[in-house]
């Protein structure tokens, strides 16, 4: 891979703020070698010609590849709505990266993305993290599994009730994720304490599914737009000593110091659009600007295909537009969305030694309406320019 040298561009690393008026990035070997006004000599020189220059966007919620465009039933793949308890399902066996929304994807600037299983079941399967790039999945991936959902509020109540099936109230989604909880965390005791395999219990996927939740190796992603259900999930995840992220959040306005004193991140959207259900109510681009001012990690997210992937930057826009500081807007689809997902040592900011995930925008992302990707570079390959 031949070294790159990007010159002569309005850097926002997303590093601690820092902005470079008219600076250079040296690439090699996929990741950032160098950034500031003058670094070493690259084999292929791009010239950014004053264009603005930021890391990679990082969507940090998402169904990427599990409901394909254009295609209906035959490419829904997000939801096997039949068992409320679901943990062993996978996302990585669903996605289709030939559907047309990665290049999408990748041609508005989004260089990872978190993707997984929807909200109709209360534990959904394990999310998966990759780079959008490429016809193989398994080679896409850079962690599996990255997250396990789960889901309260209206979308497990309203599927199950359909099919006169439990949980059809809030007291039912809670009691069935405390029960499984219950039941693997003493599969794994009993795992653990086992000195022969006579002692062994009987293999259980779903619970084995749900040993790196219990291991805190990777959070619960609860789905939760109330604030009841926001502090439900919260309740649960502290009872059974384990890692949670608040995904949609979209009440989390209304409980700012709440959440600022708990200290647990919150991936707010999809903003953009209808108010589709009662738990909606309350949506706002204001939220980020609230949740900023009280000290709330926060990312933006567009929960795609809800929103389309490669409008990430609109959204981050129109939260800038109701409040929110520029840097922060910038951040909550960079070095924040990275923080969030576990992966800001690699993604997330234009720093020495990050992959090289980097983009060249005509115009500001989060201001102007004309604006367009230029450029678009994955672990230092150039895979879109226009």
């Amino acid at each position: 891979m031949k070294s790159i040298k990007i010159t002569n561009g309005k850097i926002y690393t997303a590093d601690k703020g820092k902005i470079i008026e008219k600076g250079e990035i040296l690439v090699k070997d996929g990741k950032i070698a160098d950034v500031g006004e003058k670094v070493g000599d690259g084999e292929i020189v791009v010239d950014a010609e004053g264009r603005t220059v930021t890391p990679g966007f990082v969507e940090s919620h998402s169904h990427l590849g599990l409901w394909e465009d254009s295609l209906g039933f035959e490419g829904s793949d997000g939801n096997e709505a039949v068992d409320p308890v679901s943990p062993e399902l996978r996302a990585i066996d669903a996605i289709n990266p030939f559907d047309i929304n990665f290049k999408e994807a990748v041609q508005g600037g989004v260089t990872t993305v978190h993707t997984g299983p929807g909200s109709a079941n209360v534990i959904g399967g394990s999310f998966v993290i990759l780079k959008p790039w490429g016809n193989r999945i398994d080679d896409m991936v850079i962690k599996n599994p990255s997250a396990m959902k789960i889901a309260f509020g209206e979308n497990p109540k309203r599927v199950y009730s359909g099919l006169k099936k439990s949980p059809s109230t809030r007291m039912a989604t809670a009691s069935i994720l405390r029960n499984t909880l219950f039941k693997a965390r003493e599969y794994l005791r009993k795992k653990e304490a086992a000195k022969e395999e006579k002692d062994m219990p009987d293999f259980n996927l779903q619970y084995e599914a749900l040993i790196p939740v219990l291991k805190k190796e990777i959070p619960l992603k609860a789905h939760a737009h109330r604030a009841d259900d926001i502090f439900t999930s919260i309740r649960i995840a502290k009872e059974f000593d384990v890692k949670i992220t608040l995904d949609h959040c979209t009440e989390g306005h209304l409980i700012a110091d709440h959440l600022a004193k708990e200290g647990l991140p919150a991936l707010v959207g999809p903003t953009f659009g209808e108010r589709s259900k009662v738990e909606l109510k309350n949506k706002t681009f204001e939220t980020p600007k609230v949740l900023y001012d009280a000290g709330v990690l926060f990312s933006i997210i567009t929960d795609s295909p809800v929103i389309p992937l490669e409008h990430l930057a609109l959204c981050a826009g129109l939260a800038h537009n109701a409040g929110l500081p520029h840097q922060e807007a910038l951040n909550a689809i960079t070095i924040n969305a990275a923080k969030i997902i576990g992966m800001d040592d690699r993604l997330g900011s234009i720093t020495k030694g990050k992959d090289a995930d980097i983009v060249i925008h005509d115009g500001d992302p989060l201001k102007d309406v004309t604006w367009k990707v230029y450029l678009t570079m994955i672990d230092g390959e150039v895979v879109y320019q226009r």
